[in-house]
């Protein structure tokens, strides 16, 4: 019997019996409301998390004993929630950063930049925004060296926003490493920033050439301002984009709120040079969600997002889609009992994702909740070929080597040298081939 009429019948069962690591994308296993807000004492309407160990800090944007805000932390499975800090009247925290055993953030309305430890102990106003250098702060921050960056929706000269700089001690204030002009550079960046070398990476929820936002590059010391992209609010666009980009290599991803196709947002790519922008998926407002604002996560090759709209119960989805705009999927649809309106940036550790909701939960306030993810396996295909007196062998799924043996009933399996083509002859000792990985 011919080599390849061999490979031909045992082709199924021995690639039923490998063992694959996992592909992308992922689907939901497991979801579970951590916590739900009550208002007071432990806040509502919560921003974000970030993980340190098995703790998750966040804020609450609103509540606590003063009504404006709180920072608090609670266990990944739920336990120990405390309120590390309720702000005074007028406050508004927005997402925080982790470093060592502090918690950086900024507030919306108090117009200031805070510390404080992740006891709670230390609670520090660093400094405050006096117009000119920027006001109302809404995104993260980022750190680099002893510097924090960050984005201020508003300043007191044009009301267009910056971006600004501020000492981890809070000397010499905030200065502004750029200030917009409204026109084609943006107006109005609301998102936290993300740095590759010496460059910062951001969008502006409005402005640039269409008056629908911009994706743009300044460098740390504040020269070489560039406008990557500018929105375009049409079909194959989008348009006011508020959330953090996320980086792979040269090209940017993030989501903008509106337009699209159907009009309730896309995830889009960009080049760092402005070059290759695309629209990776467009939103229907139906069971796939609309209307995306927070940053995305990217694992591999997959990227995981939220949509504060639609689904079943138009209470908001989670996502994730192939960087290239392949394999889209439902991986939650929120119900309002487990929350409502995702709003904020999750993060991810292993297999699972953490995140906030804006409202839902069991009094409406929002929650804090962990998502499971179970992978789906691919079954790489082996193609068998003919070529004169050879046979070639092909795959497409990388990372598998192609392994022979002579007999199945004590077989040793040897790796035959080739990426993903590997040409045998036909004569010989008839051999038995799988797929290894």
């Amino acid at each position: 019997m011919k080599t390849n009429i061999k490979i031909r019948f045992l082709l199924p069962t021995l690639i039923a019996a490998l063992n694959l690591l996992p592909a992308r994308p992922a689907a939901a296993q497991t979801f579970k409301t951590l916590h739900s807000f009550t208002n007071n004492p432990d806040g509502y309407r919560p921003v974000a998390v970030i993980l340190s160990g098995d703790r998750l800090y966040g804020t609450a944007s609103s509540g606590g004993t003063n009504g404006s805000g709180t920072v608090f932390a609670l266990n990944t499975d739920g336990s120990g929630y405390t309120n590390l800090h309720s702000f005074a009247r007028g406050s508004s925290p927005n997402a925080v950063l982790l470093v060592g055993n502090t918690l950086y953030g900024t507030t919306y309305a108090g117009n200031t930049v805070f510390a404080i430890n992740t006891n709670g102990t230390g609670f520090t106003n660093l400094t405050s925004f006096s117009g000119a250098n920027g006001a109302y702060p809404e995104g993260s921050l980022l750190l680099s060296g002893n510097t924090l960056y960050g984005t201020a929706s508003q300043d007191g000269s044009g009301y267009y926003g910056t971006v600004f700089a501020v000492n981890t001690s809070g000397t010499g204030g905030v200065s502004a490493v750029y200030s917009f002009t409204g026109g084609v550079d943006g107006n109005g960046p609301v998102a936290g920033l993300i740095l590759l070398g010496n460059t910062l990476y951001g969008t502006a929820y409005n402005g640039g050439s269409e008056g629908a936002g911009t994706v743009f590059g300044v460098n740390t010391d504040s020269t070489d301002f560039t406008n990557l992209h500018s929105f375009a609010s049409i079909p194959n666009d989008g348009y006011w984009p508020q959330g953090k980009l996320v980086l792979s290599g040269n090209t940017l991803y993030g989501t903008a709120q509106y337009g699209g196709t159907s009009d309730y947002g896309t995830v889009f790519a960009v080049n760092t040079d402005g070059t290759g922008f695309t629209n990776l998926y467009n939103f229907t407002g139906g069971n796939d969600g609309g209307y995306p604002k927070a940053e995305l996560i990217l694992s591999g090759s997959t990227l995981y997002g939220t949509a504060q709209y639609g689904g079943s119960s138009e209470d908001g989805t989670v996502f994730a889609v192939s960087t290239n705009g392949t394999g889209f999927t439902i991986l939650h649809t929120f119900g309002g009992s487990d929350g409502a309106s995702p709003g904020s940036s999750m993060i991810l550790l292993g297999n699972i994702l953490y995140g906030t909701t804006g409202g839902g939960g069991s009094a409406g306030d929002g929650t804090v909740f962990s998502l499971s993810l179970v992978p789906v396996v691919s079954t790489p295909q082996l193609a068998i070929n003919l070529s004169g007196t050879n046979v070639i062998l092909t795959w497409s799924e990388p990372g598998f080597t192609l392994q022979s043996a002579t007999n199945l009933a004590a077989p040793v399996w040897t790796t035959i040298s080739g990426q993903n083509t590997v040409t045998n002859p036909l004569s010989g000792t008839q051999k038995f081939y799988r797929l290894s990985q």
